[in-house]
C-alpha cells in the first residue's frame, strides 16, 4: 500500500546509499553497482501502475514472461486484477472437478463388560476362565465420494456396511445435487440395500432471508411391509452473531418435534435441546470449552434425560498432528451403564471405538474409564507422538533449507555487501543523533531466540543487524511496518522455516532501552 511519495523517498535514500560514485574501493564499488541496479529495477517496476499491478499479483514471473497471453501489459491495474480473479475462479473450478472429497467412517463396538461384570461361579470349570473375555460385537463402515459434474452439479456416491452379533447388511446410495442459485440447492437421492428395499428421496435447501434458512427432506422407503414415507423439515435462524436457533419436525417411522439453541464462540460451544417424540422424548444440555493453544484442546460435558433414562457424558479432544484429532468421552447412564468412546479424526476419515464397560453404575469402571485414557495418552504423547512430530518437523526444515540454500547464500552475500556500503552513512547518522541526544542503536539481533527453559537444548540462530537498523533511523525515529523483516536492506534469513524475532538495544535521550519484536510485527522506536 506504499504511496508514490513513499516509494520516491525510499528510492532516493537507497540511491544515495548504494551509488557507485560514493565508494572508492574497487570491491565496494562493484557491490554498490549491483545493489544500485537492483534498486533501480525495483523502482522502475513499482513506479509504473501497470507493472506494479502485475508484480503485486504474479510476482517477478509476470514481469519476466514474454508475450504472456493472460495479461495485456497496457491494461489498467483494475482490469489486470479482474482478469486475475477470473483466471483464479477457473482454476478453482478445474481443481474442484479433479477432487473427489472422500469421506469415511469406521466404527468398531467393543464389549468389555467381562472386566467388571464377571460372575466367577459361571467360569469355575471353563479352561482359561481366569482371563476376561473382550469381544467385538458390532462394526460399521461407511464411505462417500463426491464427483463434480459441472460448476453447479455434483454426484455423491455413498455406501455402508453394518454388522451386530453376527447379523448385518449394507446399502448403497447415489445422490445428484444441483445448486439452483446463490440462495439454495436441491438434491435427488436413490438407494438400495439387502435388508430394505429401494429408497427415493428429495432434499432442498433455501435461504429465506440473510439470517434464516430452511431444509426439507422427503423420502419413500419401499419394503416387504409396504411403502414407508418420511418427512423432515428444519427451520434455522441466526439469533445473534454467535447463536443459532433450530426448529425440527420429523414425521414417519420415528416422529418427533425438536427445538435447539446453539451458541458457538471462539472459546466455547453451548447447546440446549428439547425433543418430544415417539419413541424418545428428552432434554439435553451440553457445553464445550475451547482452549486457545496450538493443540486446539477442548473439554466437554453434557447431560441428557428422557424416557430412556439419564446419561451424563464428559470428555476431551486434542490435535495430535497437522491432520489428526484424538478424543475420548466417558458415558455414564441409567440403565445404559458405563462406556468409553474413543474417536480419531484423520483428515476426512473418522475412526470410532465405543467400548461398553459395564451395565451397572460402578465407581471402579468410571475411574478406569477416566484415568486410563489420560495415562495412555500422555505416555504415548511423550514417548511416540512428540518425538515423531519433532523428527518430522526437522525433516521438513532440512528439506526447506536444502531447497533454498543457494538463494539464502546469495541473499547473505547481498546483505553483507549492503552492510559494508552502509558504514559511512551510519557514521554520519550516529554523529547527527549524538549531537541532538537522539536515537542510537547500540546492538540489534535478528533470528531465532531461545528464552524458554524447556527449549534450552535448541540452538540460537541470530545475525547482527545493528548497522542496517541504524541506517533506517530518520529524525530520531525508527519505523518498521507489519511485514517480515527479512526483506530489509542488510537483512537475510538466518533460520529458514523457523520463528524469528528482532531484539534491539537502543539509547534515546541518553537512556538505554530494550525492545523485542516478532518478525511480522510493526515496530516504532522510541516507544510512545
Amino acid at each position: 500500500q506504499a504511496s508514490q511519495e513513499e516509494l520516491k523517498a525510499a528510492y532516493r535514500r537507497l540511491c544515495m546509499l548504494y551509488h557507485p560514485d560514493k565508494h572508492r574501493d574497487p570491491e565496494l564499488k562493484t557491490q554498490a553497482e549491483r545493489l544500485f541496479n537492483l534498486v533501480h529495477q525495483a523502482y522502475e517496476v513499482l513506479s509504473d501502475p501497470q507493472t506494479r499491478a502485475i508484480y503485486d499479483i504474479y510476482g517477478r514471473r509476470g514481469l519476466e514472461m514474454e508475450g504472456w497471453e493472460v495479461v495485456e501489459r497496457k491494461r489498467t491495474p483494475a482490469e489486470i486484477r479482474e482478469e486475475f480473479e477470473r483466471l483464479q475462479r477457473e482454476r478453482e473450478e478445474r481443481r474442484l472437478q479433479q477432487r473427489t472429497n472422500p469421506k469415511g467412517t469406521i466404527s468398531v463396538g467393543i464389549d468389555a463388560t467381562d472386566l467388571f461384570d464377571r460372575y466367577d461361579e459361571e467360569y469355575e470349570d471353563v479352561p482359561g476362565s481366569s482371563f476376561p473375555q473382550i469381544e467385538i460385537n458390532k462394526m460399521h463402515i461407511s464411505q462417500s465420494i463426491e464427483a463434480p459434474l459441472t460448476a453447479t452439479d455434483t454426484a455423491i456416491l455413498s455406501g455402508n456396511l453394518s454388522t451386530q452379533n453376527g447379523n448385518g447388511g449394507g446399502s448403497i446410495n447415489l445422490a445428484l445435487r444441483r445448486v439452483t442459485s446463490a440462495k439454495g440447492w436441491g438434491e435427488l437421492e436413490f438407494g438400495a440395500g439387502d435388508l430394505q428395499g429401494p429408497l427415493f428421496g428429495l432434499k432442498m435447501f433455501r435461504n429465506l432471508t440473510p439470517r434464516c434458512f430452511i431444509t426439507t427432506n422427503c423420502a419413500l422407503q419401499f419394503s416387504s411391509r409396504g411403502i414407508r414415507p418420511g418427512l423432515t423439515t428444519v427451520l434455522a435462524r441466526n439469533l445473534d452473531k454467535n447463536t443459532m436457533g433450530y426448529l425440527q419436525w420429523r414425521w414417519g417411522i420415528q416422529s418427533a418435534m425438536n427445538t435447539s439453541i446453539v451458541r458457538d464462540t471462539k472459546t466455547s460451544h453451548f447447546t440446549v435441546a428439547l425433543q418430544l417424540g415417539i419413541p424418545h422424548s428428552f432434554m439435553m444440555v451440553s457445553y464445550q470449552h475451547k482452549f486457545q493453544d496450538e493443540d486446539q484442546t477442548r473439554v466437554k460435558g453434557s447431560l441428557k434425560a428422557g424416557f430412556f433414562g439419564t446419561i451424563v457424558e464428559y470428555g476431551a479432544e486434542r490435535k495430535i498432528s497437522r491432520h489428526s484429532i484424538l478424543g475420548a468421552t466417558v458415558s455414564v447412564g441409567v440403565p445404559q451403564g458405563v462406556s468409553l468412546k474413543i474417536k480419531l479424526n484423520r483428515a476426512s476419515q473418522t475412526y470410532f471405538f465405543p467400548v461398553h464397560l459395564t451395565d451397572q453404575l460402578l465407581p471402579s469402571a468410571v475411574f478406569y474409564a477416566t484415568v486410563g485414557p489420560l495415562v495412555i495418552y500422555f505416555a504415548m504423547h511423550r514417548l511416540i507422538i512428540k518425538p515423531y512430530l519433532r523428527a518430522q518437523k526437522e525433516r521438513e526444515l532440512e528439506k526447506q533449507r536444502e531447497n533454498t540454500a543457494s538463494d539464502i547464500l546469495q541473499k547473505k552475500q547481498e546483505a553483507e555487501a549492503a552492510v559494508r556500503l552502509m558504514q559511512e552513512s551510519v557514521r554520519r547518522i550516529i554523529e547527527a543523533e549524538e549531537a541532538r541526544m537522539g536515537l542510537i542503536v547500540v546492538n540489534a539481533w535478528y533470528g531465532k531466540f531461545v528464552n524458554d527453559n524447556s527449549r534450552k537444548n535448541e540452538k540460537v540462530k541470530v545475525i547482527d543487524v545493528t548497522v542496517p537498523l541504524q541506517c533506517l533511523v530518520k529524525d530520531s525515529k525508527l519505523i518498521l511496518t507489519e511485514a517480515s523483516k527479512v526483506g530489509l536492506p542488510g537483512f537475510y534469513d538466518p533460520c529458514v522455516g523457523e520463528e524469528k524475532s528482532l531484539k534491539v538495544l537502543y539509547q534515546f535521550r541518553g537512556v538505554l532501552h530494550q525492545v523485542m519484536s516478532a518478525d511480522n510485527e510493526a515496530l516504532r522506536i522510541p516507544k510512545q
